[in-house]
């Protein structure tokens, strides 16, 4: 189905008004994106987290009449008369058989890759992961998960219990599974992640070793050998007393989901407990690792 974008500028102060009004005027979504490229974060729940310059982008059925709309957001307060906006035409795509199209197999470490579920392995005799995502996040992609994911690959997981905080699609849990881990847990605040993880898990034959819990559901005496939480830099500070507790001593903790300039406010919440390592950094983000004291 083909659409109409209209784009136009706004400041942090107004872009929320600015997009209430273009719901108001039929569009089916708004997206705020920065205007400067700034990285974007991902807000907290219930919280909508802007930017200093900001593109407020609404997205209309290609049958609307845009000389309507613009004239009602005219007659608006926050635009007024001859306000700057810009209205582009999408193209009509098959934006899930894009996005599948150019999800390709990516290695990680020396073992390890992930491949997508619908594509052949490049190497049979590699450890690989099958992965469909679905609606949650994490496909090898992003830097944070190659992060976590080389770490993973260039640790001893044999026999070992590992804990993924924050599971998403399942992929840091599972690959320590297939890389030798005895037994994995991975817990998430959203059910759509735990459903995807589970089935991440089936097609990856190990889910009789994945336990998956809600975070509001998980047990309090949780404890592994390994813990990998990619997840966001101010939920790492926030939960550093929760996850502190969950690598035993000598065992393991990675941290992700951090950019570089917020590495040593992370590290800080944690380095009372643990040996940590030089932090490692990939396209700005960064990944840390340490060892429980």
């Amino acid at each position: 189905m083909p659409w109409i974008q209209l784009r136009l500028n706004a400041t942090a102060t107004n872009a929320e008004a600015i997009g209430d009004e273009l719901v108001e005027s039929g569009a089916v979504s708004v997206t705020f994106q920065d205007s400067h490229d700034t990285p974007i974060f991902e807000p907290l729940p219930g919280e909508t987290r802007l930017w200093g310059d900001t593109d407020v982008i609404g997205l209309y059925d290609a049958e609307t009449d845009m000389k309507i709309v613009v004239a009602m957001l005219e007659n608006t307060p926050l635009l007024g008369q001859g306000f700057l906006h810009k209205i582009e035409q999408l193209e009509d795509k098959d934006w899930e058989r894009e996005w599948m199209d150019n999800f390709h197999p990516m290695r990680f470490g020396e073992r390890l890759w992930i491949c997508p579920s619908w594509r052949e392995v490049p190497d049979p005799n590699a450890v690989n992961v099958m992965l469909d995502p679905g609606l949650a996040f994490g496909t090898g992609t992003h830097p944070t998960t190659s992060l976590c994911l080389q770490w993973l690959d260039g640790l001893d997981l044999a026999g070992k219990t590992v804990i993924d905080f924050g599971c998403g699609s399942g992929i840091l849990a599972i690959a320590a599974l297939k890389l030798g881990a005895a037994k994995a847990i991975g817990i998430d605040i959203d059910p759509q992640a735990i459903q995807a993880s589970r089935d991440n898990a089936q097609r990856n034959g190990v889910s009789d070793a994945l336990t998956l819990y809600l975070a509001k559901d998980q047990p309090d005496n949780l404890s592994a050998d390994v813990v990998v939480a990619n997840i966001l830099a101010g939920p790492l500070r926030e939960l550093a007393p929760v996850i502190s507790t969950l690598p035993r001593q000598g065992g393991h903790l990675g941290l992700s989901g951090v950019l570089a300039t917020q590495a040593e406010g992370v590290a800080a919440a944690y380095e009372g407990l643990f040996n940590l390592d030089p932090v490692a950094e990939k396209e700005e983000w960064c990944r840390i690792t340490g060892v429980k004291k």
